[in-house]
């Protein structure tokens, strides 16, 4: 691997995360007093520049542009800059949830924030990825900051168990990463993503190629908590904080995504290795449609909102399968199309956890669907900025959910001879069953009377988010043609 020093301004947007976040962690070490403001201040300056520096080099490149950086090792593109901003803004948006919630429920720890950003550091690291070695670095910069994250409510029991379960079986997923990364290495000689795309269809030893490929599945089966790896989810969602978990649900399985894109849509992709009763895409088409189907399941049967929006989580993560699927098989629009769905997928996360954070108090988090009942009522904005998202969830028109899954099915519907219609059917059929279970917090709303009065979590940063985030999932339901060409 050779340095240049002239890549370092490409990797800005990462020096940017990766040194704030050292000097949050270092800083706590040394600052005295219970008021973080300067701490939260920092880290939302920190990842604001850092999503600045991306678009500036984002127009510095051409469309389909990509420059090696150290040596091969990472990638500078568009695509790359635009999920590195993404990651930056919903890094801002989880700094900007947690203080009223660390101050309401006990757990005011300065070095969540250079852990934060540490952590973020990591996606951003995924997103241009041009190297097995650089994914494998990047997933556990990611993976490690958030198990930390999890844990640091340290007075509650179910936070610890969550934290437990996302580090067991996030260390399981490790260990089939690395033999799948090294199955993979065995057979090419080379860990570049690059590369590979063109060695793996001449090796002389393909059944290293079939056994990298499912135990690369698998791994990443688990860190996007697709069925059946999903058990660790919906546990991990409801013990941890509430700003955790969406940074969690958004950003963490974005970045997974980002990955996979980088994975199987170079280095596996093409017209060879996908193919056959032996190609990765087999079993992944399987595991989505199964995804799909009983993460939707699952989540109509539960009361709790946290649990209802995990298994939703899971849904989503089947849907992504898909357009990862459509991307490795030759779609030409499957990665702008899966792009625009990280966005409005993470934007509708974002908000709805926003409003489960604004909702929740010290005596009585309001985490049951009946908790809900009034809202509407006492808080007509909080309600308004929880139906959009949930709307976005289900795929409701004019929203960005819509759009992103409409452009993800498309993509699959144009992979040859027609292999992923099937697959397109159990998307949507699913997709109309969510709507069931998003509508009955909408109805406890707007159509129960509260049992008592709301006590909300008040604060500039958290009503921020709740303000922002609808508004940015209804520009791409009304816009996403200026929003396809920025990633396309």
């Amino acid at each position: 691997m050779s340095f240049n020093p002239a890549d370092l301004g490409w990797l800005v947007p990462f020096l940017i995360l990766a040194i704030v976040g050292m000097l949050l962690v270092l800083a706590e070490a040394f600052y005295k007093g219970t008021d973080r403001t300067a701490l939260v201040g920092l880290t939302v300056a920190g990842s604001l520049a850092s999503a600045i520096a991306s678009i500036v080099l984002y127009r510095q490149l051409e469309p389909g542009q990509q420059i090696a950086l150290m040596g091969e090792a990472l990638i500078a593109d568009r695509t790359g800059y635009v999920l590195s901003a993404l990651f930056a803004v919903v890094t801002a948006m989880t700094a900007l949830m947690s203080p009223a919630h660390q101050r309401e429920h006990d757990w005011q720890m300065g070095e969540y924030y250079g852990v934060l950003l540490l952590s973020a550091s990591g996606m951003v690291m995924l997103a241009h990825a041009g190297n097995l070695v650089t994914v494998f670095l990047g997933i556990e910069t990611m993976s490690i900051g958030v198990y930390v994250m999890c844990a640091m409510r340290r007075r509650s029991r179910r936070g610890n168990e969550a934290a437990m379960k996302y580090f067991l079986i996030g260390a399981f997923a490790t260990g089939f990463l690395m033999y799948g990364m090294a199955l993979i290495y065995g057979a090419a000689g080379t860990t570049s993503l690059v590369k590979l795309q063109a060695l793996l269809p001449q090796t002389q030893n393909p059944g290293l190629v079939v056994a990298g490929a499912f135990l690369l599945v698998v791994a990443f089966g688990f860190k996007v908590a697709a069925v059946p790896f999903h058990m660790w989810a919906p546990d991990a969602y409801e013990g941890a904080p509430t700003p955790v978990t969406a940074f969690m649900a958004a950003a963490v399985k974005a970045a997974a995504v980002a990955a996979m894109i980088r994975v199987f849509g170079i280095a596996l992709g093409g017209e060879i290795i996908p193919y056959g009763t032996l190609g990765w895409a087999s079993p992944m088409v399987v595991i989505a449609a199964i995804t799909i189907t009983l993460g939707n399941i699952s989540a109509v049967r539960q009361d709790n909102i946290k649990r209802m929006l995990a298994y939703s989580s899971i849904s989503h993560a089947g849907v992504l399968l898909v357009g990862i699927c459509a991307l490795g098989l030759g779609s030409k629009t499957a990665n702008s199309g899966l792009v625009y769905y990280l966005i409005a997928y993470s934007f509708t996360t974002m908000g709805a956890f926003a409003v489960v954070s604004y909702v929740g108090s010290r005596g009585r988090e309001r985490l049951l669907i009946d908790d809900w009942a009034g809202l509407g009522n006492q808080f007509p904005g909080a309600a308004l900025a929880m139906t959009i998202c949930l709307l976005s969830f289900g795929g409701v028109p004019p929203t960005g959910g819509f759009f992103g899954k409409f452009y993800v099915f498309k993509a699959a519907m144009e992979v040859y001879d027609g292999q992923l219609l099937w697959l397109v059917a159990i998307g949507v059929v699913n997709s109309a069953i969510s709507i069931y279970y998003y509508l009955r917090i909408v109805t406890a709303m707007y159509f129960r009377e509260a049992n008592q009065p709301f006590a909300p979590n008040r604060s500039g940063g958290l009503l921020f988010v709740i303000v922002v985030c609808p508004l940015i999932v209804l520009e791409l339901g009304l816009m996403p043609g200026w929003w396809l060409r920025l990633v396309g």
